[in-house]
């Protein structure tokens, strides 16, 4: 079955309000079991139009768990606490 993941670039506006995000989020993704690929502030853009900023790969067993994660109880209450604290740019893809 192929895997699902959760892509995030994020543009933090308010550094202090976005750390209770993380905390919320870090334990939905415990909850959800979410495999970490890539957590982390450092991005240089090679070609194209992108965004640099804060970017986030989570692994999850299929897109439909990827989804349930995202549609979570867990992750409803970080999606609150990141309100005015970050701009997100999310997807959902199907991979290997």
């Amino acid at each position: 079955m192929p895997a699902g993941y959760i892509i995030a670039l994020v543009t933090i506006t308010n550094p202090q309000q976005y750390e209770e995000y993380k905390r919320w989020s870090s334990e939905a993704m415990r909850v959800h079991g979410a495999e970490i690929c890539v957590r982390g502030d450092r991005v240089e853009v090679l070609e194209g139009d992108w965004h640099p900023g804060r970017t986030v790969i989570l692994k999850f067993p299929s897109f439909e768990a990827a989804k349930a994660f995202h549609d979570s109880p867990e992750y409803s209450r970080a999606r609150a606490a990141r309100q005015g604290a970050a701009v997100m740019r999310l997807l959902c893809v199907e991979g290997v």
